[in-house]
């Protein structure tokens, strides 16, 4: 494996693990569904981990377009002396624009979606940190309406990182970026409902969800500007 490739990997298992723990909507629910339906720990995994297959595939999906621009570049001839810094610079470049991004969405406390148990009952509602939403604005939550939710709430750090080996026609590079991330967000979101489900104390991380996007932004930098900066 070389340099970048593994600058790559490092940056993507630190994105999901911070992206998953930090998010209580990525577990939350689940415990709240498992303990209000009863159920077993096999069946709350099963529908975490086919929740998590979807939130993810939503980002591969979004990452195709990216791909296909980065391997349609291998074809420019000019280009082709140039890609792999000019890639290097894009990670760089798009790091900086999502953290900027990210720390924009934090100042102006901006909506996002909620989940919330009220009773037996798992609820989702946009909110903004500190507001009180009313009763008829939330939506009962059920199975089915968890996987379309993370199914169309792709992880947005995935794409950037995707473009990266595109950008040099790795097939095999790409396979293992995608297979890293999938696994760790998986693993992650698992870990953290076997925590609830079994009562362990759980992290109290609603004040690092609002600053989750940044957060994801400075880690992607750190990795373009090794790269660009110290030939990673």
């Amino acid at each position: 494996m070389n340099t970048g490739l593994g600058a790559l990997m490092i940056t993507a298992i630190a994105n999901t693990c911070l992206h998953t723990m930090s998010g209580p909507d990525h577990y939350v629910p689940f415990i709240a569904i498992s303990r209000s339906r009863k159920w077993s720990v096999t069946k709350t995994v099963f529908l975490t981990l086919l929740c998590g297959l979807g939130h993810v595939s939503g980002s591969i999906i979004l990452g195709i377009g990216a791909i296909t621009l980065g391997w349609s570049m291998t074809k420019i001839g000019w280009l082709d002396a140039v890609r792999g810094g000019f890639a290097g610079w894009a990670l760089l470049a798009f790091g900086i624009a999502y953290a900027a991004w990210g720390l924009w969405r934090a100042s102006r406390n901006a909506a996002h979606k909620h989940f919330d148990v009220m009773g037996e009952e798992v609820y989702v509602y946009q909110h903004r940190h500190g507001e009180y939403v009313m009763p008829q604005d939330r939506r009962k939550v059920t199975p089915f309406l968890l996987f379309i939710i993370f199914a169309f709430g792709p992880c947005e750090p995935l794409i950037p990182l995707m473009a990266h080996p595109a950008a040099s026609a790795s097939y095999w590079n790409l396979f293992l970026l995608v297979s890293v991330f999938t696994l760790f967000t998986l693993a992650t979101m698992v870990t953290m409902v076997l925590l609830g489900y079994f009562g362990f104390p759980m992290l109290k991380t609603e004040r690092l969800e609002k600053y989750m996007h940044f957060l994801g932004g400075v880690t992607i930098i750190i990795c373009g500007a090794g790269m660009v900066f110290l030939g990673w």
